[in-house]
């Protein structure tokens, strides 16, 4: 048997998740000592000395008992671990961390043997520079760490396997139309027969018998190959969705380059991540992890100022790294955020200048910061182990060429910069919503549907002729989606779309007809095929159940065609509407935050979410609003002290707040008020009208 010939083939999966626990563990306790982050700790640890034991691994046990010792001694008293102590957990985790991997990557394989995919995750083009610019014991392990559980190509096997065996249903599907076509034939030859005598009505008999059994054979023939259907649809789903991560996965990594980064500049760096349950594939995730290490290195190391020259600007003395992920349509953008000084442009135009890249007349700044991406750019002094040498962005650069993607940096003196990276996707879980328009049938992701509206004749008609549809007294634009898609303007005698969609994206709000609503579904986007002509409505394809291409829509394309479609000029004209702000909704109940969620979104607002008072503020100074929904409850920053702090912020001000709370006395009414709330709403009276009534009147628009 497998196990027998690998002892250690289940300790592999068990010690990376749990590496991967204390990891991230650590970076939290060095964070903010607590009992908790110990108690998780020691449990991860003590469950990694054990198992490691079991298989014989002794060093792995023997790190992981020093790993306890040290927390021990401090179950009861976090607050008196050391800094001394968090650089012997820390170095502890990283050998355990590479003595992990050394046994995830299998040994050398003979030349019959495909290539580990260990090493196939790991883009060649970073391995140099990585060690050129700093000794990197932990980026090995961050490929690791990125990898699905099952190996890739096994994974492309499965579905090559699934996928042909979906292809051999068509026969069967045939098979019971055939079936269904000799019970016709039977019947009519009975039919031919009846009334005759003797021979001929046993034979009229015999007909009737075969067509009975033709047909029961045909339904459970039918019966059959829908429920073999049905299943492969969702293996199939299920088996694409093993190879797409989170992108969380290589947050620990990116944390912990950060903490050592600002230990030794001597800065309080703040590390702030967001999208981390946006799922795509690892050979996307494994070169990002890489490139960005160098990335947020590089924002501690030359953005972010010294405590006392942030003081001087009028800025905290914690600096803040922001490193977020997005998925936008058909494309997935990794984004390095810092508030520090932004890039020194004069001192890199002389530095090109001087090395005969750029010509004598002043480029733009634009032009000066894409230098940055070509390797021995630089504007660091001195060159140390964490940064210098002006090798990071070219890996960058390196990376985004290897993933057909691009990058673009953003700069402003003295208050930060930005540098993304976007990639296309190959692979992308979502959920969609099935439509279908003139004989198409097409998913669009759930997560930018605002509401379904049925449209009787007239109003269908109204609509496609105006271009506007009113919805929850929002006007937006309309097109049916057979239009949008180019099969042509419906026939003047054809029924029409029977229904909306109100879609929501980076242009505002707007609304496609359909003839029906299929369903909801989870489905796995793929890239279009190189040759296939572009659109800009449509992002990918899936596959369906019988292993034909499906098109999945892009909300935002469609958004823009609508909006700049020429085709409107002629239609009558029509007030332009003005999107909403998205709309802030802070409250530590979830139950409450989803409610309030639903409610908005189905009424066409975009809505963000905070659980605390704290992550509320944090949202409010990261994006331009236009409402603040608040809980007063909250632990930490209490709503009255949330639109107390937004109202004494110059940025926030003009921002209208909402206060939604179980408190009904006219005490808490008075103090929100004072507070500078614009309206309060009572839960235990609780009229979702009336709280649309107060958005619609004091949201503001874009």
């Amino acid at each position: 048997m497998a196990e027998s010939r690998d002892p250690l083939r289940y300790f592999r999966i068990e010690a990376q998740e749990l590496v991967e626990q204390i990891s991230a563990g650590v970076l939290d306790l060095d964070q903010q000592r607590g009992a908790e982050p110990v108690a998780r700790l020691l449990r991860a640890a003590h469950t990694l000395k054990g198992a490691a034991r079991v298989v014989r691994q002794k060093e792995i046990a023997d790190r992981a008992h020093e790993f306890e010792e040290i927390l021990v001694a401090h179950r009861e008293d976090a607050a008196g671990l050391a800094a001394g102590d968090m650089r012997e957990l820390l170095r502890l985790n990283d050998e355990i961390s590479a003595q992990v991997t050394a046994l995830t990557r299998p040994p050398a394989p003979p030349p019959v043997v495909e290539t580990t995919p260990a090493l196939e995750t790991t883009p060649a083009v970073v391995a140099t520079p990585a060690v050129e610019v700093a000794p990197e014991p932990r980026a090995e392990p961050v490929a690791e760490t990125v990898a699905p559980r099952a190996a890739t190509a096994d994974l492309d096997d499965l579905l090559d396997a699934i996928t042909e065996t979906t292809a051999r249903m068509a026969p069967l599907r045939a098979g019971s139309r055939v079936v269904e076509k000799l019970r016709t034939s039977a019947e009519t030859l009975a039919d031919q027969l009846r009334g005759g005598r003797t021979a001929a009505a046993v034979t009229h008999a015999s007909a009737r018998r075969l067509a009975g059994e033709l047909g029961s054979a045909g339904r459970r023939l039918s019966d059959a190959v829908d429920q073999i259907e049905r299943e492969l649809d969702d293996v199939r789903a299920k088996a694409e969705s093993l190879r797409l991560v989170p992108a969380g996965s290589i947050f620990t990594a990116l944390r912990r380059a950060v903490r050592d980064a600002a230990d030794t500049e001597g800065k309080q760096v703040r590390f702030v991540t967001h999208g981390a349950d946006v799922r795509m594939g690892s050979h996307l995730l494994g070169p990002a992890s890489s490139a960005f290490l160098h990335v947020v290195r590089n924002a501690v190391v030359h953005g972010v100022e010294p405590a006392t020259e942030r003081a001087a600007a009028g800025k905290p003395a914690e600096g803040t790294v922001t490193f977020e992920v997005e998925r936008q349509g058909r494309y997935a953008t990794f984004r390095c955020t810092d508030d520090g000084r932004g890039f020194d442009v004069a001192a890199l135009r002389h530095q090109a200048q001087a090395r005969g890249l750029l010509p004598g007349a002043g480029p733009a700044d634009a032009e000066v910061l894409d230098l940055v991406l070509h390797g021995g750019i630089s504007t660091s002094a001195t060159v140390t182990e964490v940064a210098g040498r002006a090798i990071g962005m070219d890996v960058l650069r390196d990376v985004a060429a290897q993933l057909r993607g691009e990058v673009r940096i953003r700069s402003t003196p003295g208050a930060g910069a930005s540098v993304e990276l976007v990639v296309p996707l190959a692979l992308l879980s979502m959920t969609g919503l099935l439509i279908e328009a003139g004989g198409v049938t097409a998913s669009l992701p759930l997560d930018a549907v605002r509401a379904c509206v049925r449209l009787s004749p007239a109003e269908a008609e109204t609509a496609a002729g105006s271009g506007r549809l009113v919805h929850q007294h929002v006007a937006m634009p309309y097109q049916p989606l057979i239009e949008a898609l180019g099969v042509g303007r419906p026939a003047p005698d054809a029924a029409g779309p029977g229904a909306a969609v109100v879609l929501h994206g980076d242009q505002g709000a707007a609304a496609v007809g359909v003839d029906r609503l299929l369903g909801t579904h989870s489905l796995v986007a793929r890239f279009l095929p190189e040759l296939a002509p572009t659109t800009p409505v449509i992002s990918s394809v899936s596959i369906d159940s019988e292993g034909n291409p499906r098109l999945v829509l892009d909300p935002d394309g469609l958004i823009r065609e609508m909006v700049h479609d020429p085709a409107t000029a002629g239609r009558p004209a029509v007030a332009p509407v003005t999107p909403p702000l998205p709309i802030l909704v802070v409250d530590d109940s979830l139950t409450t935050r989803m409610l309030e969620r639903s409610i908005l979104e189905s009424a066409g607002y975009e809505v963000d979410l905070a659980a605390s008072g704290e992550e509320g503020l944090e949202r409010a100074r990261s994006r331009r609003y236009g409402l603040f929904l608040t809980d007063i409850d909250m632990p930490g920053i209490d709503g009255f002290t949330f639109v107390e702090r937004t109202r004494a912020d110059p940025e926030l001000a003009a921002v209208p707040a909402i206060l939604v709370s179980s408190r009904a006395s006219a005490a808490d009414r008075d103090r929100g008020i004072r507070a500078g709330a614009s309206a309060y709403v009572v839960k235990g009276e609780f009229d979702q009208e009336e709280l649309l009534g107060h958005i619609r009147r004091l949201v503001v628009r874009a």
